[in-house]
Protein backbone atom coordinates (compact mmCIF):
# COMPACT_ATOMS: atom_id res chain seq x y z
CA UNK A 1 0.00 0.00 0.00
CA UNK A 2 1.47 3.37 -1.07
CA UNK A 3 1.75 5.72 1.90
CA UNK A 4 2.51 9.43 2.09
CA UNK A 5 5.69 10.33 4.00
CA UNK A 6 3.52 11.98 6.67
CA UNK A 7 1.59 8.73 7.12
CA UNK A 8 4.81 6.73 7.50
CA UNK A 9 6.09 9.23 10.09
CA UNK A 10 2.88 8.98 12.13
CA UNK A 11 2.91 5.17 11.94
CA UNK A 12 6.48 5.05 13.18
CA UNK A 13 5.69 7.44 16.05
CA UNK A 14 2.55 5.46 16.99
CA UNK A 15 4.57 2.24 16.98
CA UNK A 16 6.86 3.86 19.54
CA UNK A 17 4.00 4.85 21.82
CA UNK A 18 2.90 8.29 20.53
CA UNK A 19 -0.90 8.38 20.53
CA UNK A 20 -1.77 12.08 20.44
CA UNK A 21 -1.03 14.94 18.05
CA UNK A 22 1.34 16.94 20.25
CA UNK A 23 3.49 13.87 21.04
CA UNK A 24 3.67 12.95 17.36
CA UNK A 25 4.69 16.52 16.56
CA UNK A 26 7.49 16.34 19.09
CA UNK A 27 8.78 13.00 17.74
CA UNK A 28 8.48 13.81 14.01
CA UNK A 29 8.93 17.57 13.75
CA UNK A 30 5.79 17.78 11.62
CA UNK A 31 3.36 20.67 11.89
CA UNK A 32 -0.02 20.09 13.56
CA UNK A 33 -1.97 20.28 10.26
CA UNK A 34 0.34 17.70 8.65
CA UNK A 35 -0.14 15.29 11.57
CA UNK A 36 -3.94 15.72 11.52
CA UNK A 37 -4.04 15.08 7.75
CA UNK A 38 -1.91 11.95 8.09
CA UNK A 39 -4.04 10.65 10.98
CA UNK A 40 -7.21 11.16 8.92
CA UNK A 41 -5.70 9.41 5.88
CA UNK A 42 -4.58 6.45 8.01
CA UNK A 43 -8.02 6.23 9.60
CA UNK A 44 -9.58 6.02 6.11
CA UNK A 45 -7.18 3.12 5.42
CA UNK A 46 -8.35 1.51 8.70
CA UNK A 47 -4.81 1.70 10.12
CA UNK A 48 -5.84 3.91 13.07
CA UNK A 49 -8.81 4.38 15.35
CA UNK A 50 -9.43 8.03 16.17
CA UNK A 51 -10.95 9.41 19.35
CA UNK A 52 -11.85 13.07 19.64
CA UNK A 53 -12.45 14.88 22.93
CA UNK A 54 -13.83 18.40 23.06
CA UNK A 55 -12.94 20.73 25.90
CA UNK A 56 -14.47 24.17 26.32
CA UNK A 57 -12.75 26.88 28.34
CA UNK A 58 -14.79 29.82 29.67
CA UNK A 59 -13.40 33.23 30.58
CA UNK A 60 -14.99 36.12 32.50
CA UNK A 61 -14.68 39.39 30.59
CA UNK A 62 -14.68 43.02 31.85
CA UNK A 63 -18.46 43.55 31.81
CA UNK A 64 -18.98 40.18 33.44
CA UNK A 65 -16.58 41.09 36.25
CA UNK A 66 -18.50 44.35 36.78
CA UNK A 67 -21.85 42.50 36.96
CA UNK A 68 -20.33 39.96 39.36
CA UNK A 69 -19.18 42.74 41.65
CA UNK A 70 -22.16 45.14 41.42
CA UNK A 71 -25.03 42.90 40.32
CA UNK A 72 -27.10 42.79 37.12
CA UNK A 73 -29.04 45.99 36.23
CA UNK A 74 -32.39 44.18 36.62
CA UNK A 75 -31.57 42.87 40.10
CA UNK A 76 -30.28 46.26 41.32
CA UNK A 77 -33.38 47.97 39.94
CA UNK A 78 -35.80 45.41 41.44
CA UNK A 79 -34.13 45.55 44.89
CA UNK A 80 -34.60 49.34 44.95
CA UNK A 81 -38.20 49.01 43.80
CA UNK A 82 -38.86 46.37 46.50
CA UNK A 83 -37.98 48.94 49.16
CA UNK A 84 -39.99 51.82 47.67
CA UNK A 85 -41.59 52.85 44.40
CA UNK A 86 -38.91 54.26 42.11
CA UNK A 87 -39.02 57.31 39.90
CA UNK A 88 -37.17 57.10 36.58
CA UNK A 89 -34.85 59.87 37.72
CA UNK A 90 -33.48 57.58 40.44
CA UNK A 91 -32.15 55.02 37.96
CA UNK A 92 -28.57 54.71 36.68
CA UNK A 93 -27.85 54.72 32.94
CA UNK A 94 -27.54 50.91 32.57
CA UNK A 95 -30.63 50.37 34.77
CA UNK A 96 -32.62 52.56 32.36
CA UNK A 97 -31.10 51.04 29.24
CA UNK A 98 -31.08 47.35 30.19
CA UNK A 99 -32.56 46.88 33.65
CA UNK A 100 -36.14 48.00 32.91
CA UNK A 101 -36.57 45.77 29.83
CA UNK A 102 -35.12 42.67 31.54
CA UNK A 103 -37.05 43.19 34.77
CA UNK A 104 -40.33 43.65 32.85
CA UNK A 105 -39.58 40.57 30.74
CA UNK A 106 -39.04 38.53 33.92
CA UNK A 107 -42.24 39.91 35.46
CA UNK A 108 -40.34 41.50 38.36
CA UNK A 109 -41.69 45.05 37.99
CA UNK A 110 -44.65 47.03 36.74
CA UNK A 111 -44.71 50.68 35.74
CA UNK A 112 -47.50 52.64 37.40
CA UNK A 113 -48.77 56.10 36.36
CA UNK A 114 -49.07 58.73 39.17
CA UNK A 115 -49.94 62.40 39.34
CA UNK A 116 -46.25 63.29 39.44
CA UNK A 117 -45.23 60.87 36.68
CA UNK A 118 -44.55 57.17 36.16
CA UNK A 119 -43.01 55.08 38.94
CA UNK A 120 -41.61 51.55 39.07
CA UNK A 121 -43.13 49.08 41.50
CA UNK A 122 -41.73 45.61 42.34
CA UNK A 123 -44.12 42.68 41.88
CA UNK A 124 -44.40 39.84 44.43
CA UNK A 125 -42.39 37.66 42.02
CA UNK A 126 -39.71 40.34 41.82
CA UNK A 127 -39.46 40.75 45.61
CA UNK A 128 -39.13 36.99 45.97
CA UNK A 129 -36.54 36.70 43.20
CA UNK A 130 -34.12 39.28 44.61
CA UNK A 131 -33.99 37.54 47.99
CA UNK A 132 -32.16 34.60 46.41
CA UNK A 133 -29.21 34.50 43.99
CA UNK A 134 -30.01 35.36 40.38
CA UNK A 135 -29.28 32.36 38.05
CA UNK A 136 -27.04 34.36 35.63
CA UNK A 137 -25.06 35.56 38.67
CA UNK A 138 -24.48 31.91 39.67
CA UNK A 139 -23.14 31.24 36.15
CA UNK A 140 -20.76 34.19 36.33
CA UNK A 141 -19.51 32.98 39.70
CA UNK A 142 -18.89 29.46 38.31
CA UNK A 143 -16.86 30.94 35.43
CA UNK A 144 -14.86 33.14 37.81
CA UNK A 145 -14.07 30.14 40.03
CA UNK A 146 -13.27 27.84 37.09
CA UNK A 147 -16.22 25.53 37.79
CA UNK A 148 -18.16 26.09 34.51
CA UNK A 149 -18.67 22.89 32.53
CA UNK A 150 -19.98 21.71 29.14
CA UNK A 151 -23.45 21.46 30.72
CA UNK A 152 -23.41 25.22 31.31
CA UNK A 153 -22.44 26.10 27.74
CA UNK A 154 -25.96 26.71 26.37
CA UNK A 155 -26.82 29.16 29.16
CA UNK A 156 -23.43 30.85 28.88
CA UNK A 157 -23.85 31.30 25.11
CA UNK A 158 -27.17 33.02 25.77
CA UNK A 159 -25.55 35.16 28.50
CA UNK A 160 -22.73 36.19 26.17
CA UNK A 161 -25.30 37.74 23.81
CA UNK A 162 -26.04 40.40 26.46
CA UNK A 163 -22.61 41.91 25.98
CA UNK A 164 -18.96 41.35 26.82
CA UNK A 165 -19.70 39.17 29.86
CA UNK A 166 -18.26 35.77 29.01
CA UNK A 167 -16.07 34.36 26.25
CA UNK A 168 -15.22 30.76 25.56
CA UNK A 169 -12.86 28.75 23.38
CA UNK A 170 -13.28 25.17 22.24
CA UNK A 171 -10.33 22.82 21.94
CA UNK A 172 -10.49 19.40 20.32
CA UNK A 173 -7.99 16.81 21.49
CA UNK A 174 -7.32 14.01 19.01
CA UNK A 175 -5.94 10.71 20.24
CA UNK A 176 -5.59 7.45 18.32
CA UNK A 177 -4.28 3.92 18.49
CA UNK A 178 -3.09 1.39 15.95
CA UNK A 179 -5.43 -1.24 14.55
CA UNK A 180 -4.06 -4.69 13.65
CA UNK A 181 -3.77 -3.50 10.04
CA UNK A 182 -1.94 -0.40 11.27
CA UNK A 183 0.49 -2.45 13.34
CA UNK A 184 1.25 -4.56 10.29
CA UNK A 185 1.78 -1.46 8.13
CA UNK A 186 4.03 0.10 10.78
CA UNK A 187 6.20 -3.04 10.84
CA UNK A 188 6.60 -2.90 7.06
CA UNK A 189 8.04 0.63 7.07
CA UNK A 190 11.79 0.77 6.61
CA UNK A 191 14.14 3.68 7.17
CA UNK A 192 12.49 7.08 6.75
CA UNK A 193 13.52 8.77 3.50
CA UNK A 194 12.73 12.38 2.68
CA UNK A 195 10.31 12.61 -0.25
CA UNK A 196 9.92 15.43 -2.72
CA UNK A 197 6.42 16.63 -3.54
CA UNK A 198 7.61 18.77 -6.44
CA UNK A 199 10.89 19.53 -8.22
CA UNK A 200 12.46 22.97 -8.47
CA UNK A 201 14.97 24.36 -10.93
CA UNK A 202 17.95 24.00 -8.57
CA UNK A 203 17.29 20.29 -7.97
CA UNK A 204 17.10 19.65 -11.71
CA UNK A 205 20.22 21.69 -12.61
CA UNK A 206 22.42 20.19 -9.85
CA UNK A 207 21.18 16.65 -10.37
CA UNK A 208 20.01 16.47 -6.75
CA UNK A 209 16.70 15.01 -7.95
CA UNK A 210 18.48 11.75 -8.85
CA UNK A 211 19.22 11.09 -5.17
CA UNK A 212 15.76 12.12 -3.97
CA UNK A 213 12.72 9.97 -3.60
CA UNK A 214 9.73 11.37 -5.48
CA UNK A 215 6.40 11.13 -3.79
CA UNK A 216 3.89 8.73 -5.34
CA UNK A 217 0.38 10.07 -5.82
CA UNK A 218 -2.60 7.96 -4.81
CA UNK A 219 -4.99 8.50 -7.69
CA UNK A 220 -7.68 6.50 -5.86
CA UNK A 221 -7.71 8.80 -2.83
CA UNK A 222 -11.10 10.38 -2.12
CA UNK A 223 -11.46 13.95 -3.32
CA UNK A 224 -14.08 16.65 -3.57
CA UNK A 225 -16.47 16.36 -6.48
CA UNK A 226 -15.66 18.83 -9.24
CA UNK A 227 -18.42 20.72 -11.03
CA UNK A 228 -16.99 21.95 -14.36
CA UNK A 229 -19.06 24.26 -16.51
CA UNK A 230 -21.38 22.53 -18.93
CA UNK A 231 -24.15 23.40 -21.34
CA UNK A 232 -27.75 23.53 -20.19
CA UNK A 233 -29.60 20.33 -21.18
CA UNK A 234 -31.80 22.21 -23.66
CA UNK A 235 -28.74 23.89 -25.20
CA UNK A 236 -27.22 20.43 -25.74
CA UNK A 237 -30.39 19.33 -27.52
CA UNK A 238 -30.56 22.53 -29.61
CA UNK A 239 -26.94 22.11 -30.72
CA UNK A 240 -27.58 18.48 -31.68
CA UNK A 241 -30.69 19.30 -33.73
CA UNK A 242 -28.97 22.25 -35.38
CA UNK A 243 -26.01 20.04 -36.31
CA UNK A 244 -28.26 17.41 -37.92
CA UNK A 245 -30.10 19.95 -40.10
CA UNK A 246 -26.80 21.50 -41.21
CA UNK A 247 -25.46 18.01 -42.05
CA UNK A 248 -28.55 17.46 -44.20
CA UNK A 249 -27.84 20.61 -46.24
CA UNK A 250 -30.34 22.97 -44.60
CA UNK A 251 -29.74 26.69 -44.14
CA UNK A 252 -30.56 28.26 -40.76
CA UNK A 253 -33.22 30.99 -40.71
CA UNK A 254 -33.03 34.10 -38.53
CA UNK A 255 -36.01 36.15 -37.39
CA UNK A 256 -37.31 38.67 -34.88
CA UNK A 257 -39.15 37.86 -31.66
CA UNK A 258 -41.50 40.78 -32.35
CA UNK A 259 -43.58 40.31 -35.49
CA UNK A 260 -46.53 41.99 -37.12
CA UNK A 261 -49.83 40.16 -37.12
CA UNK A 262 -49.44 40.11 -40.90
CA UNK A 263 -46.49 37.68 -40.78
CA UNK A 264 -47.61 35.82 -37.67
CA UNK A 265 -51.22 35.22 -38.80
CA UNK A 266 -52.38 36.74 -42.11
CA UNK A 267 -49.56 35.41 -44.30
CA UNK A 268 -50.40 31.93 -42.99
CA UNK A 269 -54.06 32.27 -44.02
CA UNK A 270 -55.35 32.59 -40.49
CA UNK A 271 -58.54 34.71 -40.50
CA UNK A 272 -58.53 37.97 -38.56
CA UNK A 273 -61.44 36.84 -36.37
CA UNK A 274 -59.79 33.54 -35.43
CA UNK A 275 -59.95 32.84 -31.63
CA UNK A 276 -56.18 32.21 -31.46
CA UNK A 277 -55.60 35.89 -32.28
CA UNK A 278 -57.44 37.05 -29.18
CA UNK A 279 -55.60 38.44 -26.14
CA UNK A 280 -56.31 35.18 -24.34
CA UNK A 281 -53.76 33.44 -26.59
CA UNK A 282 -51.47 36.16 -27.95
CA UNK A 283 -49.24 38.84 -26.43
CA UNK A 284 -49.91 42.15 -28.21
CA UNK A 285 -47.45 45.04 -27.80
CA UNK A 286 -48.19 48.68 -26.96
CA UNK A 287 -44.86 49.83 -28.40
CA UNK A 288 -44.44 49.93 -31.30
CA UNK A 289 -48.14 50.46 -31.79
CA UNK A 290 -48.00 49.37 -35.47
CA UNK A 291 -45.65 47.57 -37.86
CA UNK A 292 -45.74 48.37 -41.56
CA UNK A 293 -46.32 45.76 -44.26
CA UNK A 294 -43.26 46.15 -46.52
CA UNK A 295 -44.67 45.05 -49.91
CA UNK A 296 -47.98 46.52 -51.20
CA UNK A 297 -48.28 43.82 -53.86
CA UNK A 298 -47.80 41.07 -51.28
CA UNK A 299 -50.35 42.78 -49.02
CA UNK A 300 -52.82 42.83 -51.91
CA UNK A 301 -52.36 39.13 -52.69
CA UNK A 302 -52.82 38.13 -49.02
CA UNK A 303 -55.90 40.38 -48.67
CA UNK A 304 -57.53 38.93 -51.82
CA UNK A 305 -56.79 35.36 -50.66
CA UNK A 306 -58.45 36.04 -47.28
CA UNK A 307 -61.50 37.75 -48.75
CA UNK A 308 -61.98 35.03 -51.36
CA UNK A 309 -61.30 32.09 -49.03
CA UNK A 310 -62.90 33.30 -45.79
CA UNK A 311 -65.62 35.58 -47.23
CA UNK A 312 -65.01 38.64 -45.01
CA UNK A 313 -63.53 42.14 -45.33
CA UNK A 314 -59.82 42.00 -44.51
CA UNK A 315 -58.50 44.99 -42.48
CA UNK A 316 -54.99 46.33 -42.81
CA UNK A 317 -54.96 47.93 -39.33
CA UNK A 318 -55.42 44.49 -37.75
CA UNK A 319 -52.56 43.06 -39.82
CA UNK A 320 -50.27 45.88 -38.61
CA UNK A 321 -50.69 45.02 -34.92
CA UNK A 322 -47.33 43.97 -33.34
CA UNK A 323 -47.15 40.70 -31.36
CA UNK A 324 -44.60 38.47 -29.69
CA UNK A 325 -44.40 35.68 -32.26
CA UNK A 326 -46.60 32.73 -31.32
CA UNK A 327 -44.71 30.30 -33.59
CA UNK A 328 -41.47 30.22 -35.57
CA UNK A 329 -43.52 29.61 -38.73
CA UNK A 330 -43.81 33.40 -38.95
CA UNK A 331 -40.12 33.40 -39.94
CA UNK A 332 -40.76 30.65 -42.50
CA UNK A 333 -43.45 32.89 -44.03
CA UNK A 334 -40.96 35.75 -44.39
CA UNK A 335 -38.37 33.51 -46.09
CA UNK A 336 -41.02 32.13 -48.42
CA UNK A 337 -42.05 35.66 -49.41
CA UNK A 338 -38.41 36.63 -50.02
CA UNK A 339 -38.14 33.63 -52.33
CA UNK A 340 -41.22 34.89 -54.16
CA UNK A 341 -39.65 38.36 -54.57
CA UNK A 342 -36.43 36.76 -55.94
CA UNK A 343 -34.36 37.87 -52.89
CA UNK A 344 -33.77 34.18 -52.23
CA UNK A 345 -33.30 31.30 -54.64
CA UNK A 346 -35.36 28.15 -54.94
CA UNK A 347 -35.20 25.23 -54.48
CA UNK A 348 -34.01 25.70 -50.90
CA UNK A 349 -34.19 24.06 -47.47
CA UNK A 350 -34.46 26.11 -44.25
CA UNK A 351 -34.76 25.43 -40.52
CA UNK A 352 -35.07 27.51 -37.36
CA UNK A 353 -34.84 26.75 -33.62
CA UNK A 354 -36.16 29.63 -31.54
CA UNK A 355 -38.35 30.96 -28.76
CA UNK A 356 -42.07 31.56 -29.14
CA UNK A 357 -44.56 33.19 -26.78
CA UNK A 358 -48.15 32.35 -25.93
CA UNK A 359 -50.46 33.72 -23.27
CA UNK A 360 -50.72 30.34 -21.52
CA UNK A 361 -51.43 29.63 -17.88
CA UNK A 362 -48.11 28.31 -16.59
CA UNK A 363 -48.35 24.82 -15.09
CA UNK A 364 -46.49 21.51 -15.15
CA UNK A 365 -46.97 21.09 -18.93
CA UNK A 366 -47.43 24.67 -20.22
CA UNK A 367 -45.13 27.69 -20.44
CA UNK A 368 -45.67 31.21 -21.71
CA UNK A 369 -42.22 31.06 -23.36
CA UNK A 370 -40.83 27.93 -24.97
CA UNK A 371 -38.77 26.62 -27.91
CA UNK A 372 -39.94 25.46 -31.32
CA UNK A 373 -38.19 23.81 -34.28
CA UNK A 374 -39.46 24.95 -37.68
CA UNK A 375 -38.49 23.90 -41.17
CA UNK A 376 -39.55 24.32 -44.80
CA UNK A 377 -38.49 22.92 -48.18
CA UNK A 378 -39.20 25.37 -51.00
CA UNK A 379 -39.28 23.27 -54.18
CA UNK A 380 -42.09 23.05 -56.72
CA UNK A 381 -41.03 19.45 -57.49
CA UNK A 382 -41.17 18.35 -53.84
CA UNK A 383 -43.61 15.60 -52.89
CA UNK A 384 -45.34 14.34 -49.76
CA UNK A 385 -43.04 11.30 -49.91
CA UNK A 386 -40.03 13.66 -49.76
CA UNK A 387 -41.46 15.18 -46.58
CA UNK A 388 -41.82 11.77 -44.93
CA UNK A 389 -38.30 10.79 -46.01
CA UNK A 390 -36.67 13.97 -44.68
CA UNK A 391 -38.40 13.67 -41.28
CA UNK A 392 -37.59 9.97 -41.03
CA UNK A 393 -33.92 10.62 -41.81
CA UNK A 394 -33.77 13.44 -39.25
CA UNK A 395 -35.07 11.26 -36.42
CA UNK A 396 -32.89 8.36 -37.52
CA UNK A 397 -29.85 10.62 -37.05
CA UNK A 398 -31.17 11.37 -33.55
CA UNK A 399 -31.13 7.65 -32.83
CA UNK A 400 -34.83 6.83 -33.28
CA UNK A 401 -35.15 3.82 -35.59
CA UNK A 402 -38.93 3.31 -35.27
CA UNK A 403 -40.95 6.22 -36.67
CA UNK A 404 -44.60 6.41 -37.65
CA UNK A 405 -46.91 9.06 -39.10
CA UNK A 406 -50.55 9.64 -38.22
CA UNK A 407 -53.08 11.80 -40.11
CA UNK A 408 -53.89 15.07 -38.34
CA UNK A 409 -55.12 18.63 -38.87
CA UNK A 410 -53.20 21.92 -38.73
CA UNK A 411 -54.53 25.35 -39.82
CA UNK A 412 -52.10 26.09 -42.64
CA UNK A 413 -51.04 22.66 -43.95
CA UNK A 414 -53.00 20.13 -46.00
CA UNK A 415 -52.40 17.22 -45.90
CA UNK A 416 -51.16 17.25 -42.30
CA UNK A 417 -49.62 14.58 -40.08
CA UNK A 418 -48.30 13.97 -36.58
CA UNK A 419 -44.86 12.42 -36.06
CA UNK A 420 -44.35 9.71 -33.45
CA UNK A 421 -41.15 7.87 -32.56
CA UNK A 422 -40.73 4.74 -30.48
CA UNK A 423 -38.69 5.34 -27.36
CA UNK A 424 -37.04 2.03 -26.52
CA UNK A 425 -36.16 2.77 -22.89
CA UNK A 426 -39.77 3.65 -22.03
CA UNK A 427 -41.32 1.11 -24.35
CA UNK A 428 -43.83 3.56 -25.82
CA UNK A 429 -44.56 5.87 -28.75
CA UNK A 430 -43.99 9.61 -28.25
CA UNK A 431 -45.48 12.45 -30.28
CA UNK A 432 -42.72 14.86 -31.28
CA UNK A 433 -44.31 17.28 -33.73
CA UNK A 434 -46.45 18.00 -36.74
CA UNK A 435 -45.80 18.39 -40.47
CA UNK A 436 -47.54 18.78 -43.81
CA UNK A 437 -47.64 20.75 -47.05
CA UNK A 438 -48.48 24.44 -46.88
CA UNK A 439 -51.94 25.11 -48.32
CA UNK A 440 -52.06 26.88 -51.69
CA UNK A 441 -53.59 29.87 -49.85
CA UNK A 442 -50.21 30.19 -48.06
CA UNK A 443 -47.81 29.22 -50.87
CA UNK A 444 -49.30 31.12 -53.82
CA UNK A 445 -49.55 34.64 -52.27
CA UNK A 446 -46.09 34.40 -50.71
CA UNK A 447 -44.05 32.41 -53.25
CA UNK A 448 -46.26 32.21 -56.32
CA UNK A 449 -45.74 28.47 -56.62
CA UNK A 450 -46.79 25.24 -54.91
CA UNK A 451 -45.93 23.09 -52.92
CA UNK A 452 -43.84 23.92 -49.83
CA UNK A 453 -43.08 21.16 -47.33
CA UNK A 454 -43.24 22.31 -43.71
CA UNK A 455 -42.94 21.01 -40.14
CA UNK A 456 -42.97 22.31 -36.59
CA UNK A 457 -41.49 20.27 -33.77
CA UNK A 458 -41.75 20.86 -30.04
CA UNK A 459 -38.51 20.88 -28.10
CA UNK A 460 -39.11 20.76 -24.32
CA UNK A 461 -41.84 18.10 -24.27
CA UNK A 462 -39.98 15.26 -26.04
CA UNK A 463 -36.85 15.99 -24.00
CA UNK A 464 -39.02 15.86 -20.85
CA UNK A 465 -40.34 12.45 -21.83
CA UNK A 466 -36.92 11.03 -22.66
CA UNK A 467 -35.41 12.35 -19.38
CA UNK A 468 -38.35 11.27 -17.21
CA UNK A 469 -39.21 14.85 -16.19
CA UNK A 470 -42.82 15.46 -15.13
CA UNK A 471 -42.76 19.27 -14.95
CA UNK A 472 -41.73 21.42 -17.92
CA UNK A 473 -40.77 24.26 -15.54
CA UNK A 474 -37.82 22.15 -14.35
CA UNK A 475 -35.76 23.36 -17.33
CA UNK A 476 -36.02 27.02 -16.28
CA UNK A 477 -35.80 26.94 -12.47
CA UNK A 478 -31.99 27.33 -12.36
CA UNK A 479 -31.73 24.55 -9.77
CA UNK A 480 -27.95 24.10 -9.50
CA UNK A 481 -28.13 20.56 -8.12
CA UNK A 482 -30.41 19.50 -10.99
CA UNK A 483 -28.22 21.23 -13.59
CA UNK A 484 -25.10 19.55 -12.18
CA UNK A 485 -26.50 16.04 -11.92
CA UNK A 486 -28.90 15.72 -14.84
CA UNK A 487 -27.90 13.93 -18.01
CA UNK A 488 -29.52 14.31 -21.42
CA UNK A 489 -30.47 11.07 -23.14
CA UNK A 490 -27.85 9.80 -25.57
CA UNK A 491 -30.21 10.30 -28.52
CA UNK A 492 -30.16 14.09 -27.95
CA UNK A 493 -26.38 14.66 -27.77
Amino acid sequence: MALHQYERAVLKAAKNGAYDVSTVQAKTGLKKDAVLKAVQWLAEKKALRIKEEKKTEFKLEAEGRDFLENGFPETRLTKKAAEKNLAFTELSADEKRFGISWAKKLGWIIIMPTDSGKVIEATPEGKKAVKGEYAPMKLLRKVAEGRASEADQKELVGLSKRGNLVSFTEEVTVTFNLTPEGSKLAGEQGEMVQELNQLNKSQIVTGEWKKARLREYNIKAPSERAYPGKKHPLRQVIDRIRGIFLEMGFEEMKGNMVESSFWNFDALFQPQDHPARELADTFYLLKPDTMEIPDPELEKRVRETHEKGWKYQWKKEIAKQPVLRTHTTAVSARYLAETGSKKRKAPAKYFLIGKVYRNETVDFKHLAEFQQVDGIIVDENATFADLLGIIKEFYKKLGFEKIRFRPSYFPYTEPSLEIEVYYEERGEWMELGGAGIFRPEVCIPLWGKYPVLAWGLSLERPVMLSMGINDIRTFYRNDLSWLRDTKVGKEWI
